[in-house]
């Protein structure tokens, strides 16, 4: 549960959110992108105001102005990287030939095969998601994000399941590729080296409350122990 938060986030910030397991950071993202419904106070986001729930016309605005990733990745392993990729077109008209590569229509082909490009793995199009490592399938999770050309990403725990050496690498071109664009970005992480490398700014929730928000360049991982403490 929430109690009594209030933050902005600017355009084309990286933010990490940090806290312990049930501190409220994934209520928060689902707040932010209209998948939660809120008891009280008032989200405004791409110039769309509301307070318990959007209007399933503003739910329909804003989804189609936000990308996900999340840690578990969500690909359809048999599927090759391609055809995942191309997935990032579902929910738009005539989405249903987003299914895979072959279906999809010529200009969702080419924009998935640039956006492999974007992370990196042009020459993993056409192997299956199961035959890639960790990080490979990570960075097609960015790109099926990225094909939807989003304002804001949502990225949750997304380097969790990665060893250090992928964990830093997907993190790195996450957010170059984000700042690159132009992207807001919002992460969740345990990891208080990535919060404070690769965030702009962190905040910490720890009971539902803001415990801490502050430009990354003014923290250390000492002052953000405290959001675990207890």
């Amino acid at each position: 549960m929430l109690k009594g938060i209030s933050a902005q986030i600017k355009a084309g910030e990286s933010v990490a959110l940090i806290g312990s397991n049930g501190a409220g950071k994934s209520t928060l993202l689902k707040c932010l992108a209209g998948l939660h419904e809120n008891s009280g106070g008032r989200i405004s986001i791409f110039n769309e105001t509301f307070e318990r729930f959007p209007s399933r016309m503003q739910q329909k605005t804003i989804r189609k102005r936000i990308g996900f990733v999340f840690q578990a990745h969500g690909l359809v392993k048999r599927l090759t990287a391609h055809s995942n990729v191309v997935h990032g077109f579902l929910g738009q008209p005539g989405s249903w030939r987003a299914f895979t590569q072959a279906t999809a229509c010529q200009e969702w082909r080419i924009k998935a095969t640039e956006a492999l490009e974007t992370v990196k793995l042009a020459d993993k199009s056409s192997a299956r998601v199961d035959q890639l490592s960790g990080g490979q399938a990570q960075r097609v999770a960015i790109a099926r994000a990225l094909v939807r050309q989003p304002d804001l990403m949502i990225a949750d725990e997304p380097a969790a399941s990665l060893d250090p050496t992928s964990g830093h690498e997907v993190m790195r071109q996450f957010v170059d590729l984000t700042k690159d664009k132009g992207i807001t970005l919002v992460f969740t992480s345990h990891n208080m080296e990535h919060a404070l490398t690769y965030a702009d700014r962190v905040i910490a929730l720890k009971a539902g409350k803001i415990l801490i928000d502050a430009e990354s360049c003014q923290l250390k991982q000492t002052d953000l122990g405290r959001v675990f403490d207890g």
